[in-house]
């Protein structure tokens, strides 16, 4: 009876803990992903992903809000961080794939 309370015990711990190491690394992700956008793409999408910038605004930078860019998959939005459109910048040499993917996950986020 012991035994049986006592792995319960353990198995409750972690699953707690792991729960906290996921918690803890999609945050570190968010934080990179957050400093990577704000020192790339804040001048043009601005901070809250409205393009609603001088730059934005002179280059006719769509919201991440805006429907054209919320039907993109994130294969298509991967695909223009990494090889660039019009005059945005290919980030592909800078960027490792998951710091793409996660950034993407960032976009979305700011887009609702």
């Amino acid at each position: 009876m012991k035994t049986t309370k006592s792995m319960s015990k353990v198995m409750c711990l972690a699953t707690v803990a792991v729960a906290l190491l996921l918690l803890c690394t999609g945050t570190r992700a968010d934080d990179k992903s957050a400093a990577t956008y704000k020192q790339k793409c804040t001048a043009c999408h601005g901070a809250d992903g409205k393009a609603d910038t001088p730059t934005g605004k002179a280059m006719n930078v769509r919201s991440f809000a805006s429907p054209e860019v919320a039907k993109m998959s994130d294969q298509e939005l991967s695909d223009v961080i990494e090889k660039g459109k019009g005059k945005m910048p290919k980030y592909g040499a800078s960027m490792k794939p998951e710091e793409i993917k996660a950034m993407v996950a960032y976009v979305r986020a700011l887009g609702k």
